[in-house]
């Protein structure tokens, strides 16, 4: 189980990395929100994989999984969709304003490109 558990975050970690270097927005919303469940993999994991075992200690239970990373992921699954949810709108306010997805250009620059002008920095670099 633990060679399973560790390709998966090894396949979620290389796919978030790569959507990420996509440099367009939405395949970056998607490559971080794979990183982030790489990373709460990796802290379940944290604790030790057991099944069938309780999460709390009590008297009666002679062996019981680790809680504090349990209680980790959730808080972490909480901070993401909110931090996703911010992303993705400042994405979609980015790309009206700027019609265009890319996240490494300025939105001035991909319209002169649009409509055919060439920008000063690019007609000095040309010239």
């Amino acid at each position: 189980m633990e060679f399973l558990i560790a390709t998966t975050i090894g396949v979620l970690t290389a796919a978030g990395i790569y959507m990420v270097l996509r440099l367009r927005t939405f395949p970056v919303i998607i490559g971080t929100s794979l990183l982030t469940y790489a990373v709460n993999l990796f802290l379940f994991a944290s604790g030790r994989l057991v099944i069938n075992q309780p999460p709390i200690l009590r008297d009666d239970v002679t062996s019981y999984t680790d809680p504090l990373p349990q209680a980790l992921v959730l808080t972490a699954i909480v901070i993401s969709f909110g931090m996703t949810a911010v992303v993705v709108m400042i994405a979609l306010a980015s790309y009206l304003n700027a019609d265009d997805d890319h996240v490494d250009e300025a939105g001035d620059l991909s319209r002169e490109r649009r409509a055919g002008e060439m920008p000063d920095d690019e007609k000095e670099s040309r010239a």
